[in-house]
């Protein structure tokens, strides 16, 4: 039974407290990115500091209200000090193997462009992907996205060898994902592609199933949940983008009434 907490509700705090009145192995689903090393910039004055001691008992609930199939996906990305990338991470990965999830995956997320492109007298690469680590709790529940065209499609002589079934005309994606980065049209510095969190919620569980979002930020999870046929639950612990996804979490609503 849940500890007073409201299926499709955003909450305006700190994730820690929706979590501590969860029980365990609640959540079928978590689809998130956390703040990054501090790179994201708030517009009300929260005091949020992000290193990896805060990451550590957010982490801890996690694994905690995660059912025993269920699944992670954590978007991140590292800041780049004095010369050298943080690793923070590689670090939260190592974090979450430790108090047992498996790392399913390492997927990547690749931009169509980049904000900041390197300059021809620069060190480094134009940085173009973001992380999308995926953990499993047990063996996760997992419908692949078939929707990779293969161009031996029918094929039953395939490099000299005979196959049993011709290949098919699909097959699964691979593990490198590529979004078109854009605002959604909403006011955060930092929204993911509405499409990445719905290939998500649509790789990794079922309908009906909860899906939360302890970072949700402009409501991207939420909204894909919703009009996927999921549940879903938010924590957001600024109140200016708290707004923000309850505004598009109502959109969405609006779109069964029509």
């Amino acid at each position: 039974m849940m500890k007073k907490i409201e299926l499709n509700t955003i909450y305006n705090e700190n994730c820690l407290s929706t979590m501590s009145r969860m029980d365990d192995e609640f959540i079928d689903l978590i689809v998130t990115s956390p703040p990054y090393d501090n790179l994201r910039a708030y517009k009300d004055d929260i005091g949020l500091k992000w290193n990896f001691e805060v990451f550590k008992p957010i982490a801890d609930e996690i694994y905690r209200i995660t059912k025993s199939n269920g699944v992670v996906v954590w978007v991140v990305g590292d800041a780049t000090t004095k010369g050298s990338e943080t690793g923070s991470s590689f670090k939260q990965a190592l974090y979450f193997k430790e108090i047992g999830f498996n790392l399913h995956d390492t997927m990547i997320y690749e931009k169509n462009s980049s904000t900041f492109p390197a300059s021809r007298k620069s060190s480094r690469y134009t940085q173009i992907f973001e992380y999308m680590f995926v953990f499993s709790k047990g063996k996760p529940k997992a419908n692949l996205l078939c929707d990779k065209k293969n161009k031996w499609a029918g094929w039953t002589d395939f490099g000299g060898k005979v196959l049993k079934v011709p290949v098919p005309e699909y097959s699964p994606r691979t593990n490198i994902w590529k979004y078109v980065t854009s605002y959604n049209g909403v006011d955060h510095p930092a929204p993911f592609p509405e499409d990445l969190a719905k290939d998500h919620i649509l790789s990794w569980n079922e309908e009906l199933d909860v899906v939360y979002d302890p970072f949700m930020g402009s409501g991207t999870t939420g909204k894909m949940a919703k009009l996927n046929g999921r549940k879903y639950i938010g924590s957001e612990i600024s109140k200016e983008y708290w707004k923000v996804s309850e505004a598009r979490l109502r959109e969405a609503d609006s779109l069964f009434d029509e």
